[in-house]
Order: structure tokens, then C-alpha cells, then sequence
């Protein structure tokens, strides 16, 4: 982008031998210099961070049904070895994107990766099933890196890498867990299932090493003390929550436990509702929650949850089965890890497609668009499940998909909230997918075991079963669309019009012309210099684009000369200019002017207006 030429009114205007420095940046952007020593590596290696989470989440799937065996311990107890990461997973993922927005998001970060460093070792030395639920427990803070690597991408990247770098951290959950099923699968087959968690230990110091040497910290900061009690109000609503979700199907669903505590869930979060309205800096600002681009994209987020998690608890079982089922394709472990990994795959490749797709189209076109993928997908895969490379073929369909949406989420929440809530406000959307996994798995789950058929000496779903939560996912599907489709839609793209130049406008120019003229030169055989351009943005405080806002452009005297309006990306263009000195005020956002000089020969110049909080603040109402 051409650097800025402006002036201050009241200053001298500027000269070719002083020209004007270029105007500085938002106050929460780093210097131009610094954002693109750090782009390049910021984005690979917060998305390997990413991706290293989603390892840890998945890592356990192959040996799922070993545990009880490996622990010593009771199927109900071994699903705890689950439930854990879940639920400490679930509570962590907003009280750290809170505590990276006050203290520092890279240092949370290192914290998140810490915690699952600390907890894979613990649970790598053990095989006693307390000291396991603890390290378990301990790694589910890994959740946090998510929301923290978005809001660093948006501090420290230009804005226009950052759709895709956000698609492809968003992302990162999807594609690692995709990629961790064969993995895993290998490595628990060949050596003792400790080495998982070694694995992932490795993993994780290799991601904290790469975070401390290339990504910086970054200087926004919200305001305020940590929310101590909100957190504690929302970890014990959370788990009240979630604990039935899971562990429902054990319990009995109408059992005086599962009851209990989904009512005392409801009564927790409502209370902890009320106190975070009244408090001064919130953990969680519902008000901005509350937002309809908010709260509908966060409702939208559960339903993906369910439709991604859905595919993972279906094909493997599936692929796994063995044929004398008359369904089961028999695969091995191994095999069937690498029929699914194509979905992990499918959602890093969306990642530049999202980009593209939103620039023109805007993130609720994409997360509409990727909403009817998914549905194409789980629609077909009520067919194609005779085959191994049928699944290959779902895996690959529903991963552009959930890809396509996941990448639209942050996009959506980032364009709703302030800068110094970007951490928090999308720690709180990844935890909506986060309860919609859990859904997800509970609904299924039991849809699987009510539709099961005995298999020699063991009961296995049916293929009815599998069916069944293709069409669940599909609904869930069904409905995050409709609550898509109420989003606000992002304007059509324009052109910044030229409102209205009158006659007396008109003289304006022509005397700045016929100033501005070499002596004697001023008849109408004057050779005139070609008319100029003035373009320019008009951007908030935090740097985000200005609808809508009204330029005007005053002559060398004073007298007006032309007016504008900004587009929906807040650029400005005024056309036909002569040469000479002019005012541009940015009207309804006081006090606001700049100057600038169109010389001989100039074709175009740039003037961006970054206003003031107190411009802003002070905005008359019309």
C-alpha cells in the first residue's frame, strides 16, 4: 500500500524538499517493520501449536477400549482418562484467553503448552488411574493455546494475511486430530502405549522453544483485574454441564445424579450470569456476547461441533468391524486412521481457499458454504459405506466443510469484538465447539449402543446405528445453517462515490487551477496539469475500517469542494482534482482535519484518517 502524505491543519503544508511523514498506525498495531519480520513465522509455528493440542486430544482414541485393561480399573472408571481433558479443557479455554488479554498472550501461551508438557510426563511415568486422571486433567489446559494464537495472529499480522492465518489456527484442532489417528494407531501397535505421551511431551516443548523465539509478545492489553470469582462461578457451571453430557449414558439419564447436576448447572451459570452483568471488568463480557453476530455465531459453533465430531466416532468403528458382520470392511487400526486422516487434511487445504471465498463473499457466505458441504457430505455418506475408499471419499468432503466453517468463526467473532477481548471472546467460542463435541459424543454415543446387535461374543452398532448419527449430524447441520443464515451480511462491495459538486464547488477548482498556474500562462491555451486522485481509509482506533463516514474536501479558501462517503472496507476516493493545498475533515467524528497538497503532475495521493478515541467518543448523534 502507497505510504500516507498528510497534515496536521494548522501545520505548514508540505514540500517536495520536507514532505510529510506517513501517518502512524492504529495505537494496538506494532510498526509495519516489526509485523513483517514476525508475520512469517507467527502463523506456521502458532498453527503447529495448534495442531500439537488437537494431538493431545486424540492421541488416546486407538487405545480407548484397552484402558480398562491397561489401568486396572472398572470401562466406567477408564472413560474418566477422557472426560478429564474435557472438562479441564472446557474451563481453561476462556479463563486463558481472559488472562492472555490482561497479562500477555504469548505468556499464557507458553503457560497452556506447559501444562500439557507437565501432564504428558505425568502420565507417561503412571499407571495407577488417580495420577493419571490428574496428568490427563493437566493437559487439557493445552485447550487455551486456540483462542491465544488467534488473538496474537491479530495483533501482530497485516490485515490482509490475517482471514486465512485465522482460518488455518482455527483450523488447526481438525487437522491435527486427523492427522493423530494414524499416528497414534502406529505407535500403539509397534510400542508400549506410554510412548503417546512422550510423544506429545516432545511435541510440546518443541512448540513452547519455537513460540519463544518467533513469536512475539504483544502490547494490547485489556483493562481491568482478573474476574476471580466469575471464574470460579463458570468453572463449577461448566462442570455441573458436562459431567452429565458424558458421563449420562453411565449414570442413566434420568438418574438423580445426571438430574442434579444438569439443574444445578442451570442455577450456577444463571447466578454467575448476574454477577458478571454487574461487575466492572468481567470475565466474560456478556454484553458483547449477547451481540446477535455473537451470539449466533456461537450457537453455530455448537452445531459444527456436532457435525465434526460425529465422522470421527462413526468411520473408525465402521472400518474397524469385521466383515462377517455383513457391514464391518475389516480394516486394521492403522488402516482405518489413514482412511480418516483426508479430514484433518481437507480443513488445513480450506484455509487459503476460506480466504479467498470471504474476501469477496464475507465470513457468513463461507460458514453458510461450508454448512451445505458438511450436509453434502454426511447426505452421501448415508450411501457410501460399503468401502473403504468411500470413506475416504467422506472424510475428504466433510473436511472442506467443517473447514470452510471452522475457518469463518474467527473471523466472525474477531469482526464483533474490541482487539482487547479477542483472546476471551474466541476462548468462549471455542468453547461452544467444545460442548458441542461433548454433545455430540453423548448423543451418539448412545445412539450407537441402543442400536447394537451381538457380534460372536461382543455387541457392536448395527449399521441402523451408524445411519442414525449421520442423519444427527445432518440435523445439527440443518440447524446451525438457519441460525447462519440470521447473521448480519456484510455490505456488498462499492466504490466510495462523489456525492455532489455544485457550480459554485465547481469555481473552486478552476481558481485553485488558474492559481496555481505559471505567470502569464492563464489563457485558455494554458497547457493544464492532468487531473489528480485523493484516496485514502477512514479507521476507528483500533484500526478497523469505518463505514459509511462522510469526507469532505475544502479548497485553498475555504469554500467547499467535494463530498464522499466511505465504503464498507472505510476507503475514500475523490477524483478531478487541480493542483493545491486542501482540507479533508472526516464530518460527524470531530475534531478531525488534515491536510494535503496535490502538486504539478501529481496523478494520485493517499490520506488515511486514524481518529482518536476522543474523536470517536465525541461523535455527534444524528
Amino acid at each position: 500500500m502507497p505510504q500516507t502524505t498528510d497534515q496536521r491543519a494548522g501545520e505548514p503544508a508540505p514540500t517536495a524538499a520536507h514532505p510529510m511523514p506517513a501517518p502512524t498506525e492504529p495505537p494496538h498495531d506494532p510498526p509495519r517493520g516489526d509485523r513483517r519480520s514476525a508475520g512469517g513465522a507467527v502463523v506456521p509455528v502458532l498453527a503447529f501449536a495448534g495442531i500439537v493440542v488437537a494431538v493431545m486430544q486424540t492421541m488416546l482414541v486407538p487405545v480407548i477400549k484397552d484402558l480398562p485393561v491397561l489401568l486396572a480399573t472398572a470401562p466406567s472408571n477408564a472413560t474418566w482418562v477422557m472426560t478429564a481433558t474435557l472438562l479441564t479443557g472446557a474451563v481453561a479455554t476462556p479463563i486463558m484467553g481472559r488472562l492472555g488479554d490482561l497479562y500477555g498472550k504469548r505468556r499464557m501461551l507458553l503457560a497452556s503448552l506447559a501444562f500439557m508438557v507437565v501432564g504428558s510426563l505425568i502420565c507417561g511415568f503412571t499407571v495407577d488411574m488417580a495420577t493419571m486422571l490428574i496428568g490427563r486433567a493437566l493437559q487439557g489446559f493445552a485447550m487455551g493455546a486456540i483462542p491465544l494464537g488467534i488473538g496474537i495472529m491479530r495483533d501482530q499480522l497485516p490485515r490482509e494475511r490475517l482471514g486465512s492465518a485465522m482460518a488455518l489456527m482455527s483450523s488447526s484442532i481438525g487437522v491435527g486430530g486427523g492427522l493423530a489417528l494414524p499416528a497414534a494407531s502406529l505407535v500403539a501397535q509397534q510400542a508400549d502405549w506410554h510412548a503417546l505421551f512422550f510423544g506429545a511431551a516432545g511435541l510440546g516443548v518443541l512448540a513452547m522453544l519455537l513460540s519463544v523465539v518467533c513469536v512475539p509478545e504483544s502490547s494490547v492489553r485489556a483493562t481491568g483485574r482478573f474476574d476471580v470469582l466469575g471464574a470460579i462461578g463458570l468453572t463449577g457451571g461448566l462442570v455441573c454441564l458436562l459431567l452429565p453430557i458424558t458421563k449420562g449414558s453411565d449414570w442413566g439419564w434420568g438418574s438423580p445424579t445426571t438430574l442434579g447436576l444438569f439443574g444445578g448447572a442451570v442455577a450456577l451459570l444463571l447466578l454467575w450470569g448476574v454477577y458478571e452483568l454487574r461487575v466492572t471488568a468481567p470475565l466474560v463480557d456478556l454484553r458483547t456476547t449477547a451481540r446477535r453476530e455473537v451470539l449466533l455465531t456461537n450457537l453455530t459453533s455448537i452445531m459444527v461441533g456436532v457435525a465434526f465430531y460425529a465422522i470421527s466416532l462413526v468411520l473408525p468403528q465402521l472400518l474397524q468391524l469385521p466383515k462377517s458382520t455383513g457391514y464391518g470392511l475389516g480394516q486394521t487400526m492403522v488402516v482405518a486412521g489413514l482412511c480418516v486422516a483426508p479430514l484433518g487434511l481437507t480443513m488445513m487445504l480450506t484455509a487459503p481457499v476460506y480466504a479467498r471465498i470471504s474476501a469477496r463473499r464475507g465470513p457468513k457466505a463461507t460458514l453458510m458454504l461450508g454448512m451445505l458441504v458438511i450436509a453434502i457430505g454426511y447426505g452421501a455418506g448415508l450411501g457410501l459405506m460399503s468401502a473403504p475408499w468411500q470413506t475416504v471419499i467422506i472424510s475428504v468432503v466433510v473436511g472442506a466443510g467443517i473447514g470452510l466453517a471452522y475457518s469463518s468463526l474467527p473471523a466472525l467473532i474477531v469482526g464483533a469484538v474490541d482487539p482487547s477481548e479477542t483472546s476471551a471472546a474466541n476462548g468462549l467460542n471455542t468453547l461452544m465447539r467444545s460442548i458441542g463435541t461433548s454433545v455430540s459424543s453423548a448423543v451418539i454415543g448412545m445412539v450407537l449402543a441402543h442400536l447394537s446387535a451381538p457380534a460372536g461374543a461382543v455387541t457392536v452398532p448395527t449399521m441402523a446405528g451408524f445411519r442414525v448419527s449421520f442423519a444427527i449430524a445432518t440435523g445439527a447441520v440443518a440447524i446451525g445453517l438457519v441460525l447462519a443464515a440470521f447473521l448480519p451480511s456484510r455490505p456488498k462491495p462499492g466504490t466510495p462515490r462523489l456525492l455532489a459538486r455544485s457550480e459554485a464547488e465547481t469555481g473552486a477548482f478552476e481558481r485553485v487551477t488558474r492559481d496555481a498556474a505559471p505567470a502569464g500562462t492563464t489563457d485558455a491555451t494554458t497547457p493544464m496539469s492532468p487531473p489528480a486522485a485523493l484516496r485514502g481509509t477512514v479507521r476507528d482506533p483500533h484500526g478497523r475500517p469505518l463505514p459509511d463516514a462522510v469526507v469532505t474536501l475544502q479548497g485553498p479558501d475555504g469554500s467547499p469542494a467535494a463530498h464522499t462517503v466511505t465504503g464498507p472496507d472505510g476507503s475514500f476516493a475523490v477524483t478531478g482534482l487541480a493542483p493545491g493545498a486542501y482540507t479533508l475533515t472526516a464530518a460527524g467524528y470531530p475534531p478531525h482535519a488534515d491536510r494535503v497538497t496535490l502538486a504539478p503532475g501529481d496523478r494520485e495521493r493517499r490520506l488515511d484518517f486514524d481518529l482518536t478515541q476522543e474523536a470517536v467518543a465525541t461523535r455527534p448523534r444524528t
